[in-house]
């Protein structure tokens, strides 16, 4: 499978697309084509276990790879999850459904892409014969940065530097975040928005001049966010793995249509999920659900995006996100895949903060998505009608996917095909959020808030929370949003490690 540049249109390969990260002009990689995956090999993926679904589906898109070497990935990566099943479907009633991805160690979906996305791009870099040590760049909301450290902090020539608002993060996430073990891990907070860190992010990465310096210091650098292809293509199994578990229970009949709902800040799940349907899969619609920060939204039904457009933080944290980094994935297949007038927007984007869609991409969106919004009180009221009704405890950016489909529900009364929300997070990355949503209980502290939680709901508080309870953070440093600081912040920590603890 080849891989083709957004912005430029040119191909290479799967190596090269993971190592790269960025595609020329500061694009993005896409695979070149949707390989089709029917009945009879959905029929045979109903026995397999999720690791044997998960190298099913890797084999389709990093083939080069070898066989043995992504049937050993997918062994390895899932190793640690509660439970027996890696990604369990929990039925709620009649036609719904909860998909569960948050049971790996660090207690959400990121496990499921970040665990094959760490040996994958391993395995690029000894493909393509690079001997220099990497810094692995990452701007996170809570989520992302905790699951690379697990997957990278012992890696002798990996180094790991984390952007992450300030106030941005549950104080559980930051809690969680700032302890993380690695001599070669370092972790920072910026005084703005997730986005203003993903700004900086993708700036570095395609900066000459840091990119320069880096050589210097016999250093590549890597993206570790889903502009990398190699975090979007694992997360296609999730909807392969659910559909197929649906059929093999009897819940529905292999052919026909299903919803899901899955809520993603740079809304790369959704994007998995046009992929799972491009590739076969019987999606009739995925629903993208926005909070009140809804910008991008607004790209969908009124055909511009304006960045600059007022914002509010919310309790759905790793939805604030005003520009997603997979708008440009999905403008590359709305646009029939058209590099030119894609680079051109996002151009504009750069220079303007603002980005358009024409009619006749709003309604291709159309026809695969459901976009809508959910208000702080919408998002409180379904998240305490799943508990109060079902016993079912979510996190807010799940409520916001839950909320969203209950409005498409209130709109078509008569629809009855099956949905499956995507449950992304473990409730217990932000206890006091998911507290007062269920019982109106306000706590300060996030350990009282775990404590309450498991109280009212009997749900496990998960290890990954409970074992760093008295430790203390690591990292205290919080910049201005000033590129040059945090560009030298970076560049110290790099400077700053011990030849003796880079070789741990």
């Amino acid at each position: 499978m080849q891989f083709i540049g957004t912005r430029k249109g040119e191909t290479v390969s799967a190596a090269e697309a993971v190592y790269r990260s960025l595609s020329a002009g500061g694009g993005m990689y896409v695979p070149a084509a949707f390989p089709y995956v029917g009945k009879e090999e959905r029929a045979k993926m109903e026995d397999m276990s999720y690791a044997e679904r998960a190298k099913y589906i890797l084999a389709l898109y990093f083939g080069e790879f070898g066989d043995e070497f992504l049937k050993n990935v997918c062994q390895t990566a899932f190793k640690g999850f509660e439970g027996k099943d890696e990604a369990p479907l929990v039925k709620i009633d009649g036609g719904r459904y909860v998909l569960e991805l948050f049971h790996g160690k660090t207690c959400s979906e990121k496990d499921l892409s970040v665990n094959i996305f760490a040996p994958l791009y391993r395995k690029a870099k000894e493909t393509l014969g690079k001997k220099e040590k990497t810094l692995v760049l990452a701007a996170t909301s809570g989520n992302t940065g905790v699951s690379l450290i697990e997957n990278f902090r012992n890696d002798e020539d990996i180094y790991l530097a984390i952007l992450y608002p300030e106030e941005g993060l549950s104080k559980m996430q930051r809690f969680n975040l700032c302890v993380q073990e690695g001599k070669r891990v370092y972790a920072a907070g910026v005084a703005d928005s997730f986005d203003v860190c993903q700004h900086f992010i993708q700036r570095m990465l395609c900066s000459e001049k840091f990119g320069g310096e880096l050589k210097s210091r016999s250093f590549s650098v890597v993206g570790g966010n889903s502009s990398n292809v190699a975090r979007i293509i694992p997360e296609i199994v999730w909807y392969f793995s659910a559909y197929t578990d649906l059929c093999s229970s009897g819940q529905i009949e292999d052919g026909e249509e299903v919803d899901f709902s899955v809520a993603s800040g740079n809304l790369n799940a959704a994007v998995a999920g046009w992929y799972a349907k491009k590739m076969g899969l019987p999606v009739r619609r995925i629903f993208m659900p926005f909070n009140r920060n809804k910008a991008a939204l607004d790209l969908f039904t009124k055909g511009a995006l304006d960045a600059d457009k007022p914002f509010r933080r919310s309790m759905e944290r790793g939805l604030d996100v005003a520009v997603p980094l997979n708008l440009e994935r999905i403008l590359f297949e709305l646009s029939g895949r058209n590099a030119a007038s894609v680079a051109e927007r996002m151009n504009l984007l750069d220079e303007t903060g603002t980005l358009s869609a024409t009619e006749e991409e709003i309604a291709a969106f159309s026809r695969d998505f459901y976009a809508d919004f959910a208000s702080e009180d919408d998002v409180l009221e379904s998240m305490y009608n799943l508990f109060e009704e079902y016993g079912y405890p979510t996190d807010p950016e799940t409520g916001v996917a839950s909320a969203v489909a209950d409005k498409f529900r209130e709109e078509n009364e008569k629809d009855e095909t099956p949905l499956v929300l995507v449950a992304t997070v473990n409730p217990y990355k932000c206890p006091q959020d998911v507290l007062y949503c269920l019982s109106g209980n306000d706590v300060k502290d996030s350990y009282k808030g775990v404590k309450r939680l498991n109280l009212l709901t009997a749900m496990k508080p998960p290890k990954a929370i409970t074992d760093v309870r008295y430790s203390e953070p690591r990292f205290t440093d919080v910049f201005p949003p000033e590129g040059k600081k945090i560009t030298a912040a970076i560049l110290s920590f790099l400077d700053a490690v011990p030849e003796s603890e880079k070789k741990e």
